[in-house]
């Protein structure tokens, strides 16, 4: 019989109550400012990050999950009896968590060689960001306790996030032009302008899909955009920052087109909020 576990690293940004509720390891990244360190995830709610990123004069930075982190995961789990592990990770074009885990896992099996017979560690890359990969981890730990195998587990979560899109609008270009999204030069346009980016991943790799003068516009181009793109039917998510004004906003403008309301609305974790700013919306979709 399978026992399975689910985990996932901070970037996920699945909301603590949810992964603790469900049983769901989540490996914290670390943000890093100045001379202070903190577990992302664990120290900071997204909002105390927000007013940090506020106030900061230097941004933020953030360092990977590390192969001590992955062990001590992978000996906890096999020791609490688990026949199988499914990790989903952070894009490995954007972080070195990925290879962490890959690493650990190497290390596990040599030290521990009697377990290969009866532990089964499971890697997946995700090649996104943020609840493209934390929605699907949340439904395989509710698929879980539903009794589905490892196997559907997993090629649930791959065909998820090869399907999903996210679509990010920084309504204020501070936080995007010191972590190097857009040239300084660029942003300075953009701030005289009032342009706003819309800024999606493809194949793991940011892209900026098209600059738009005006939140009002923004809005309306996200909407469009995920009108245009979603899979009919099915789920999507809507993503904000400390904008609780454009987010009601966003809300409303789904409200009159959509299919359905957001089947779930978060708050952007750290290590996303570093690059967008606290000052953010966005919407995460099927195709």
């Amino acid at each position: 019989m399978q026992k399975i576990k689910i985990s996932t690293d901070s970037t996920a940004d699945i909301p603590r109550e949810m992964w603790e509720e469900l049983d769901i390891k989540v490996v914290p990244l670390t943000i890093v400012n100045g001379d202070r360190q903190y577990k992302d995830g664990y120290d900071l709610t997204p909002q105390e990050f927000y007013k940090i990123l506020d106030e900061s004069a230097v941004l933020p930075s953030s360092s990977q999950a590390t192969p001590v982190q992955f062990m001590e995961l992978f000996e906890e789990t096999w020791k609490q009896g688990y026949t199988h592990l499914i990790h989903t990770s952070i894009n490995s074009k954007g972080s070195s968590t990925f290879q962490s885990a890959v690493q650990a896992r190497t290390f596990f099996f040599e030290e521990h060689p009697e377990a290969e017979k009866d532990f089964s560690i499971t890697l997946i890359d995700s090649l996104t960001y943020s609840m493209c990969y934390g929605w699907p981890v949340i439904a395989a730990a509710r698929m879980v306790k539903e009794g589905k195998s490892a196997e559907e587990i997993t090629e649930y979560i791959q065909e998820w996030v090869a399907h999903t899109r996210p679509m990010f609008v920084p309504l204020n270009l501070r936080c995007v032009k010191k972590s190097g999204r857009i040239t300084p030069a660029a942003a300075f346009m953009g701030d005289a302008l009032g342009l706003k980016p819309m800024i999606t991943f493809e194949n793991g790799e940011a892209k900026i899909i098209s600059k738009v003068r005006g939140e009002a516009k923004a809005i309306k181009a996200l909407v469009e955009t995920c009108l245009k793109e979603r899979k009919p039917g099915s789920p999507y998510q809507l993503v904000y920052g400390s904008n609780q004004l454009q987010r009601e906003k966003l809300r409303e403008e789904l409200r009159k087109v959509m299919d359905q309301p957001p089947e779930f609305e978060y708050p952007v974790g750290c290590i996303i909020g570093i690059n967008t700013g606290p000052d953010m919306i966005g919407i995460i979709y099927r195709t």
